[in-house]
């Protein structure tokens, strides 16, 4: 038996975009979404060519019965 995703049992996910990527843009959007009732599930980083540090953050959130 295979479990299902989150979104599939009657949930909403949410993706945000954070721009600029830093520790305060990244928590303030993290901490503003938990307290919402949004459970974190993942981050993805965008990163230019020849560039080390991000240029976009994307968070997803999944909320279930929504």
């Amino acid at each position: 038996m295979s479990a299902k995703p989150p979104g599939a049992a009657g949930g909403s996910y949410r993706v945000v975009e954070v721009s600029p990527v830093s520790e305060e843009t990244l928590e303030e959007a993290l901490n503003r979404l938990s307290a919402e009732g949004w459970s974190f599930e993942s981050l993805h980083f965008v990163q230019r060519e020849g560039s080390h540090r991000p240029a976009l953050a994307y968070l997803f959130f999944v909320r279930q019965g929504s």
